[in-house]
């Protein structure tokens, strides 16, 4: 009954999809009338004119962009206990972010905005099912590996990792089939967390197992180390990954390997700010755009971001193979709000994405801004002509060398290595200068010398998390900086 029920309840959620993907210009206009609607009589809206906003124009013309720390002054009000600061009332929770970029954030949940959060998660799983006309993986155990759903409160508001939050959301149909249990969830110690998650699910019936890429593979990493067997064999029926948070294309390789057969992989873009959107092909990585999530986009040329003036794009005014930061607008009270991450889109109908990197993850010494999709492409790439595998890597510029022109240091943890790690360091380099004109104009002007490769140990990436307090969680490494803070530090792992 459950499986029959799953088919047809994605049945009905994809027909409804329908409606909003073929009107995306309309759907998004009338999100914004509906934001600006909500909350013009908040602080925020009467400090932005919101009841004479009439078009996007308009609102382009009183709101201006910000990101977290220009909008501070608000949370700061909202955390200290004001109402009807960014959004009526007050948030139902805080999402406490690993803050990356600005220390750490506590993201506004509303009331209006949670049940957007869980709708849209929902939907990547009924989207599978529907386009594989099986729910197969609701009759067997899902693997959720989340934040602690235990919560702090801050004046009155639950406040916790968005996973954890997330937790507490499970739908009550699928509580019986949810791992891992409520108690070894609420360990907050990452690897004692991870070892009692491999007792309890070791023998059990996994069709599902969601998370992030690099929580999912050190899972995966003690199920080999107890079975010595790839995973796809500890859990037959296993069917589908869902992951978030960080790229996926990095990980594939090592992914496929543990895994041993083909299992499918969605891939979602969740956010404190916003479920924003996930992969409606199995076949294809591209997002599909959720732009009906209680989300206003708007989107700027990257060449653009930071001037004094950028062009602000509604949906209808985008192009595909052009690099975008994205800001939003949502219904917990973010307003122009540049989240951060920048996009290309790859289909206008509908209107699909993939996520490239971060504004301010980025290599530039020297005005080559290498970002992160194209170190990642330029890795994957290299990886394809060598028998090799990487667990993780970060990419720094070292200006001031001790002898020799200025380079960009490659700091790589192998899994397996390749057997000429020279001929590797020159075919990365080759892959980059091919992804970046700018970067391959400096190596020929000899302004850069080639790539210099530094090579991790084992678990190296893992240990240095660890020693800063931000091993699992939601925390991820960067990887690429601008400066040396990371690179410097991983010194003390640099195995030669």
């Amino acid at each position: 009954m459950k499986n029959q029920f799953a088919k047809y309840f994605a049945q009905i959620v994809h027909a409804k999809d329908k409606k909003w993907i073929e009107k995306p210009a309309e759907t998004q206009q009338k999100v914004l009338k509906n934001l600006l609607k909500k909350a013009e009589n908040t602080t925020f809206g009467k400090d932005h004119n919101f009841e004479n906003i009439q078009s996007e124009k308009d609102f382009k013309k009183h709101v201006p962009i910000r990101d977290y720390e220009q909008l501070k002054p608000y949370i700061d009000k909202v955390v200290a206990g004001e109402t009807n600061i960014l959004w009526p009332g007050k948030p139902k929770y805080f999402a406490k972010t690993s803050g990356t970029t600005s220390g750490t954030k506590y993201i506004p949940i509303s009331k209006d905005s949670m049940p957007y959060h869980i709708k849209a998660a929902r939907s990547a799983v009924l989207n599978y099912i529907n386009y594989k006309k099986s729910a197969s993986i609701v009759e067997g155990k899902m693997i959720f590996l989340q934040g602690s759903p235990v919560l702090e409160e801050i004046n009155g508001i639950k406040t916790g990792r968005l996973s954890g939050i997330v937790a507490h959301y499970v739908p009550s149909y699928l509580q019986k089939n949810r791992m891992p249990s409520f108690q070894t969830n609420c360990i907050e110690a990452w690897e004692e967390k991870l070892n009692h998650i491999v007792q309890e699910t070791l023998n059990e019936d996994m069709r599902l197992i969601s998370g992030i890429p690099p929580w999912i593979l050190m899972y995966f990493e003690k199920l080999n180390e107890i079975k010595d067997l790839p995973i796809g064999q500890i859990f037959p029926n296993l069917e589908v990954i869902i992951t978030g948070g960080v790229n996926y294309e990095p990980y594939r390789q090592k992914m496929q390997d543990l895994l041993g057969r083909k299992i499918d992989v969605i891939q979602t873009y969740p956010a404190s700010e916003g479920f924003i959107a996930y992969q409606d092909q199995p076949d294809s990585e591209d997002l599909l755009l959720l732009l009906n999530n209680g989300i206003y986009y708007e989107f700027i040329p990257v060449n653009e971001f930071g001037t004094e003036n950028p062009t602000r794009l509604s949906i209808s005014e985008v192009q595909t193979k052009t690099n975008y930061a994205l800001l939003m607008s949502t219904n917990a009270g973010l307003w122009g709000y540049s989240i951060g991450d920048t996009v290309e889109f790859t289909s206008l109908n509908p209107y699909r994405i993939r996520v490239t990197g971060r504004i301010k993850h980025f290599t530039s010494a020297f005005g080559e801004h290498v970002i992160a999709q194209e170190v990642e492409k330029s890795l994957s790439k290299t990886l394809e002509k060598f028998p090799a595998q990487v667990s993780e890597f970060h990419v720094a510029p070292q200006v001031n060398p001790e002898k020799g022109l200025p380079y960009h240091e490659w700091l790589i943890e192998f899994k397996k290595s390749p057997e000429n790690l020279d001929e590797f360091r020159k075919e990365l380099d080759r892959q980059v200068q091919q992804h970046n004109v700018y970067y391959f104009d400096l190596i020929e002007g000899k302004v850069l010398q080639p790539l210099v490769l530094s090579i991790i140990r084992e678990n190296g990436f893992n240990d240095y998390m660890k020693s800063i307090g931000k091993l699992g969680g939601q925390f991820k490494l960067p990887r690429l900086a601008n400066d040396r803070k990371i690179a410097d530090e991983m010194k003390q792992f640099i195995q030669y």
